[in-house]
């Protein structure tokens, strides 16, 4: 009898413990599992402040932070979907989103997600997270590029400041980091560890588009004389004009920034957030500023890849996890969470937050580039991550060394790149 008593029990754990509905609400409570991305203190401490006051006021519906790291969380992401254990509500940004939305891990939110919270956002920032007919993710911080440039260093030159109304050109830029440079010190230091958002992003100003979808929805790469433009004034300046550091090309942003303090490089291309990072590290009377990245033919568009908040579709509490993602991005909160991490809110209502418009750390500067966001050419296409890692990262790279020319940096994109698409568009 015991051991009948035993197995009944076991069977009955079992079960419970299969059933996300009966783990995950527990004597009528819902417990929800929170995966967050941020990693600068100031947003890990935002975003867990606004975990306990959803907490405090939702007894019945607990939220776990859970702390995710960007350097994984694609990889850990799939394993956790293809294992049943995929956290309920999911941090990631949009150009990750693809394989997932289409693969059937993600919720599409079109329905879940209240009318204050969608008509909050423009319609370019969800065209980041929308794929096929079903939204996949909210889009909630985003990051152009920017310069950040050496005050004094200009002054000294003369050049030119530009503003977000009046930016240098293309060629304009690679004519002043001429002026800039000389006697051991560089006029821009690339930091292109990552070189392919990168360089796609900001072509969107000179109208590159790279990736082309046909009428039978089959996405192909064309490299045209709109997408060389950026990459041949970075190749340029690293290897004709001697107006960029050559060592820098490999290196991560924050690798440039004692070479940027010590006076080495009088700009450094970097996202938005990077602020923080130089506000805190800076020595004390170096004085910097932010200026807008440079206009093509499109003006100021760039593209981006906003963080994305999407709910599982396994999770059984999908009403309850939008609802906290509701609370989340209230307007007054995405002002916070963009405080926290030195980007810029998607919402309409939290843009126009004063605290966002400030000149001191280029507050000001960023919010006027808001309305040129546009989303990143890969964001819906299919393969991207296998194409960028093994096509087009290490052809961007030979490329801005000297190792190849632009006509083998345009066959590989397109012929290598092509052959990766195509696998994932049978």
């Amino acid at each position: 009898m015991r051991v009948k008593v035993a197995g009944l029990l076991a069977l009955a754990l079992l079960l419970s413990g299969c059933t996300g509905e009966d783990s995950g609400a527990r004597d009528g409570r819902v417990t929800l599992r929170f995966q967050s991305l941020a990693w600068q203190q100031e947003s890990v401490e935002a975003n867990q402040d606004l975990v306990k006051e959803w907490n405090a006021a939702h007894p019945d519906v607990k939220v776990e932070y859970v702390q995710g790291s960007w350097d994984s969380v694609h990889d850990q992401l799939l394993t956790s979907f293809e294992g049943g254990e995929a956290p309920d509500i999911i941090h990631d940004a949009s150009d990750d989103l693809a394989d997932f939305a289409y693969g059937g891990y993600l919720a599409d939110l079109t329905d879940l997600l209240p009318e204050r919270l969608r008509s909050d956002i423009p319609q370019r920032s969800w065209d980041t997270a929308t794929f096929g007919d079903g939204i996949y993710g909210v889009p909630f911080l985003q990051e152009p590029r920017v310069l950040i440039a050496d005050s004094a260093r200009l002054k000294e030159v003369g050049v030119r400041i530009p503003t977000p109304e009046h930016p240098w050109s293309w060629p304009e830029f690679r004519k002043i980091t001429e002026q800039l440079s000389g006697d051991g010190r560089y006029g821009v230091a690339w930091p292109l560890k990552e070189p392919v958002s990168a360089t796609l992003n900001l072509s969107l100003s000179a109208g590159g588009q790279l990736f082309h979808r046909g009428a039978d929805g089959r996405v192909t790469v064309r490299f045209g004389a709109a997408d060389a433009v950026v990459p041949r004034t970075i190749h340029d300046q690293a290897q004709t004009d001697g107006s960029a550091s050559p060592t820098t090309l490999g290196s991560g942003g924050s690798d440039t920034l004692p070479g940027f303090f010590g006076g080495r490089y009088a700009m450094v291309p970097l996202g938005f957030s990077y602020r923080q990072q130089i506000a805190q590290q800076a020595p004390k009377g170096f004085a910097w500023q932010v200026l807008p990245a440079p206009a093509g033919a499109d003006g100021l568009t760039q593209g981006v890849s906003p963080q994305t908040l999407s709910v599982a579709e396994d999770s059984p509490h999908k009403k309850e996890a939008a609802e906290f993602i509701d609370f989340l991005l209230r307007p007054e909160n995405m002002v916070r969470l963009a405080l926290g991490d030195w980007m810029l809110p998607t919402g309409t209502q939290a843009l126009k937050d004063p605290a966002l418009h400030t000149a001191k750390d280029g507050w000001d500067t960023g919010t006027a580039l808001a309305t040129h966001l546009r989303p990143a050419p890969a964001q819906s296409v299919r393969g991207y991550p296998e194409w960028k890692d093994k096509v087009a990262t290490p052809a961007f790279q030979e490329y801005y060394s000297g190792s190849i020319d632009l006509a083998e940096l345009r066959e590989r994109l397109e012929k290598d790149g092509n052959l990766v698409l195509a696998r994932y568009q049978r």
